[in-house]
């Protein structure tokens, strides 16, 4: 490397290099060997990964189901009620007692 142009030119390459290295080239480059055998692509995730997120988010749909079947259980219970009260009423009064 005797000739200055040669040693700009080599330079400026490294420079270039190092830059798509360190980027965003750099970073997808670094993902894809790092990335383990069997994740998606899209996501990045193993597929042990990804079953244990949709277990995750299944079990949290679980809970609120649970919940929505308990208020919905009080509600019927009140009506229930409502209806046995009403019966109840129209029983004691009977027919022809309560207008008079």
């Amino acid at each position: 490397m005797g000739d200055p142009g040669e040693f700009a030119m080599f330079l400026a390459i490294g420079g270039v290099l190092v830059t798509a290295l360190i980027g965003p080239i750099g970073q997808a480059i670094g993902r894809r060997i790092s990335r383990a055998k069997g994740a998606d692509p899209a996501t990045g995730l193993t597929t042990g990964e990804m079953t244990a997120e949709r277990v995750a988010a299944l079990e949290e749909r679980i809970a609120e189901l649970e919940a929505d079947r308990v208020q919905l259980e009080e509600r019927l219970d009140f009506a229930e009620r409502m209806l046995t009260r009403g019966v109840e009423e129209t029983r004691a009064v009977g027919p022809g007692k309560g207008a008079g």
